[in-house]
């Protein structure tokens, strides 16, 4: 019996210790998932992967402005060139969404927002975002 009280014990302060250590993380870390921010969506049932910029995020679902993954280099082609393009500004409901993950760079290979930037000069997050408003207005003077 005291062997198994021990192992209480022991797993008491390891869970208060962890309770202490998640409040700091808390205080100190902010949701990265802001608005504006550009993201890798992989969606579920069909299983589809977006790029683009995250618009709101709610328990119900997101929304973002981007492309399907599978058009990035096209989209960057179009872009380089001057044509236009209409990324989608869509909303995924929470049950669909499988992983959502900053666009971000891992060691020297490049984020899919750095790759879209070097190639174009142009700001992907400002663009998509000045796209989504324009859009968004659009459909409000209908």
């Amino acid at each position: 019996m005291g062997l198994v009280d021990s192992g209480k014990q022991a797993l008491q302060t390891k869970g208060a210790a962890a309770t202490i250590l998640g409040a700091d993380m808390k205080a100190s870390v902010t949701n990265p998932f802001q608005s504006g921010a550009m993201v890798i969506l992989t969606l579920g049932n069909p299983r589809e992967k977006f790029w683009g910029a995250l618009l709101d995020l709610h328990p119900e679902g997101l929304s973002l402005c981007g492309i399907e993954l599978a058009s990035f280099e096209d989209l960057v082609a179009m872009v380089k060139e001057g044509e236009t393009f209409s990324p989608g500004v869509v909303f995924f409901p929470m049950h669909r969404i499988e992983r959502m993950e900053l666009d971000l760079p891992d060691g020297s290979i490049p984020s899919l927002t750095q790759r879209f930037s070097s190639a174009t000069a142009l700001d992907a997050a400002a663009m998509l975002r000045r796209y989504a408003s324009d859009s968004s207005l659009a459909e409000a003077k209908k």
